[in-house]
């Protein structure tokens, strides 16, 4: 076993050293557009630098540390897998707000390119705000006709999707596949390894498909769990109607107004809100003790208060990110304001563990992503069934 152990590390020292010099820009594992065009080509390279440099039968017995696994039966149901969930902090959600959150910063999302002709504005993921845990990346995404995300992996966090206008369509290699409409969700577990794609519906009138993609840490114990989905339907999803009707939320996940959401969504505790204030309206919303919390403007604008400071007018598109000490939030909107003020409120437990990301994994040391990236290209621990494998809904995409 000693010897085996020495081999192991000369093989992860070498494909280190490899790596960093056929992946000139990996010093901004945040950097990692268009993966499926850029990756293989690279991976390849390095891994034929290190067959090379080793001799016949080493290069055999990495062949053999690395075995694939036969795939499972596929389905077309969603992954079921117990798996044992780490002991968190207790959550503390005070009944009323007697301490306002301060408002830390407010920025526009800009509109950018992203994946195969869609458009994100990304809010979170950025230099205006990284990995701020548990929270990695915030897209509001628009997906026209012939546009959208082909077959791509991801490895060791969860992906929030919430469709506001269209349809999606999703499609996984364990066999899973489904669609998302207008209202809906799917909550993601990546785990140890998935392999995806998500297309868009072709609307007759041409519109493009929108929503949000919210991606969320996974506590380290987990990073190695069981793919799995949960899909969330709109009709599922409670209502809360405060302030003489002039505030409508949707109770996502997390708990508004005494009123609680669908539990077991994700491992990683997050409350989602969904809130509308119509002109002259008002909500105050608690929010669990110390965790982050942030505020994205979809719609209008809103008034987000702020300690004792004069509330801040905030218009769509914005990020709203506020501090971690406080109660909770309040946001009023103008009596005279012609249009409501849409906004999703989300708050998320801290994870005390480093953030190391390259794309679509997500770890905790550059060591991991050394080894996410063989066990993708060499379709082992967890993407045993990546090879030789293509979406049905990705070859729709147009060329």
């Amino acid at each position: 076993m000693r010897s085996l152990s020495i081999i192991i590390s000369i093989i992860i020292g070498i494909s280190s050293i490899l790596l960093f010099k056929n992946f000139s820009n990996f010093s901004n594992f945040n950097n990692f557009n268009n993966f499926n065009n850029s990756y293989p080509a690279y991976f390849e390279t390095a891994l034929t630098n290190i067959h090379s440099l080793l001799p016949s039968q080493l290069s055999s017995l990495i062949d053999n540390l690395l075995p694939m696994t036969s795939a499972p039966q596929a389905n077309t149901t969603s992954t079921i897998t117990t798996t044992t969930i780490p002991s968190l902090p207790a959550l503390v959600i005070p009944d009323t707000m007697s301490f306002p959150r301060v408002i830390r910063k407010v920025f526009l999302a800009v509109e950018q390119a992203e994946g195969a002709g869609a458009r994100v504005r990304r809010s979170i993921g950025t230099p205006n705000l990284r990995n701020f845990s548990p929270f990695l990346m915030l897209d509001q995404f628009s997906i026209k006709p012939g546009a959208g995300f082909p077959d791509h992996p991801h490895r060791g966090q969860e992906t929030i999707t919430y469709l506001l206008s269209g349809a999606v369509d999703h499609e996984d290699f364990a066999g899973n596949k489904g669609t998302i409409e207008s209202g809906d969700l799917q909550f993601m577990t990546a785990g140890k390894g998935i392999m995806h794609a998500e297309m868009p519906r072709q609307n007759p009138d041409g519109s493009a498909n929108v929503g949000l993609q919210l991606w969320v840490d996974l506590p380290r114990e987990l990073k190695d769990c069981e793919p799995r989905y949960r899909d969330l339907r709109a009709a599922e999803i409670p209502i809360v109607k405060t302030d003489n009707d002039k505030v409508l939320i949707k109770v996502i996940s997390g708990k508004s107004h005494g009123i609680d959401s669908v539990k077991d969504l994700a491992y990683t505790p997050v409350w989602i809100l969904d809130i509308t204030v119509q002109p002259g309206g008002k909500v105050t919303q608690t929010l669990p003790a110390k965790w982050n919390a942030f505020a994205y403007t979809l719609e209008g604008k809103a008034n987000f208060s702020s300690g004792e400071d004069e509330p801040q007018t905030v218009d769509q598109y914005h990020n709203v990110v506020f501090s971690p000490e406080g109660d909770g939030v309040t946001v009023t909107v103008d009596e005279n304001a012609t249009v409501p003020a849409r906004f999703v409120l989300v708050a998320g437990t801290p994870l005390d563990q480093p953030i190391v990301q390259y794309g679509p994994f997500v770890v905790n040391s550059k060591e991991e992503v050394y080894k996410a990236l063989m066990d993708y290209q060499t379709h082992s621990n967890g993407f045993e069934r990546a090879e030789g494998w293509q979406s049905e809904i990705g070859k729709t995409m147009v060329n």
